[in-house]
């Protein structure tokens, strides 16, 4: 008798692994939403010294070439032919779509406004999530989602005066390749390590990345300065490598529609990088979209 209810009993670890798990999940995650938080001052940095072709181009090369190096040093295997049209969808979602239809927008547009446009990605995720996977989240988390994206772009109106600018149509553009991008990621995720996700995606765009960066370099005037420099590292390293491998691993563990409602924070951060590292102001509304974005947050995640 001692032997059954010994073998029977749940040990504590069995209890909470699945709970640790998801505080770790969501840390990665928000890990993840942070290092993106910064891609938009930094993208804007980084075209205080390179083309917009230019930089698109180099900071892919310069994040595959990491990525590729880890590949290479930890001797991991090729991924399988069945995973290659999703890495695909990653690639042309994450590693090029995005980057260059966000880079066009930030031509014309702060990065205050980008931020809070791009607030719509958590939705559209969750929707290219619920028809990719299957997955049916309750009601209650659909209601909290939309009111978040209901407050970002109330914000974004506000901010814009409602007139719709050939900006935000690349970055409505953006929303849809990079959701597409995050839910592929995700999925993929569950199957191999995240790093090796966004690592076989960059690898996979070095034949095109690589021409293309001669020929932007060629035709784009470049000059050398701190912030040039810097916000290429950063769009490169942080945005376009660590950053995706945190989030993709996250996503993982979470779930794609949980761990997307996280990003609703992101524009938050963002217009607060904006005014500490560009001197962008913005509205009295900030605060106010920061509470309900918080409050949405935690309904999603109690969903």
């Amino acid at each position: 008798m001692r032997t059954q209810s010994s073998a029977t009993a749940p040990s504590p670890i069995a209890v909470t692994a699945p709970r640790e798990s998801r505080g770790l999940g969501t840390g990665l995650a928000a890990l993840g939403v942070a290092a993106f938080s910064l891609t938009f001052p930094a993208t804007a940095w980084g075209l205080e010294g390179f083309g917009p072709w230019s930089l698109v181009a180099v900071r892919s090369v310069l994040a595959a070439l990491v990525a590729g190096g880890c590949l290479l040093v930890l001797r991991v295997r090729l991924p399988e032919r069945r995973h290659l049209p999703g890495l695909a969808v990653v690639a042309a979602g994450v590693v090029l779509g995005f980057p260059m239809l966000t880079t066009l927008a930030l031509q014309t547009s702060t990065t205050a406004h980008a931020a809070v446009v791009v607030g719509l990605l958590p939705l559209t995720t969750a929707v290219f999530s619920a028809l990719r996977t299957g997955s049916r989240p309750s009601r209650r988390f659909w209601l909290a989602a939309l009111a978040g994206a209901a407050a970002v772009a109330a914000f974004t109106a506000g901010q814009s005066g409602g007139a719709l600018t050939a900006a935000d149509g690349y970055l409505f553009a953006a929303l849809l390749v990079c959701a597409a991008g995050y839910t592929e990621g995700g999925r993929l995720a569950r199957i191999m390590p995240g790093w090796q996700v966004i690592g076989w995606a960059l690898v996979l765009c070095l034949p095109l990345t690589v021409p293309a960066a001669a020929v932007a370099l060629t035709y784009e005037p470049v000059q050398l300065t701190g912030h040039g420099i810097a916000g290429l590292l950063w769009v490169a390293l942080g945005s376009q490598f660590l950053g995706l491998v945190v989030w993709y691993r996250g996503m993982a563990v979470i779930g794609i529609p949980r761990a997307s409602q996280l990003q609703l924070a992101q524009p938050l951060l963002t217009l607060v990088w904006s005014a500490l590292l560009l001197g962008e102001h913005f509205t009295a509304a900030a605060p106010v979209t920061a509470v309900a974005v918080l409050v949405c947050i935690a309904v999603t995640q109690r969903s």
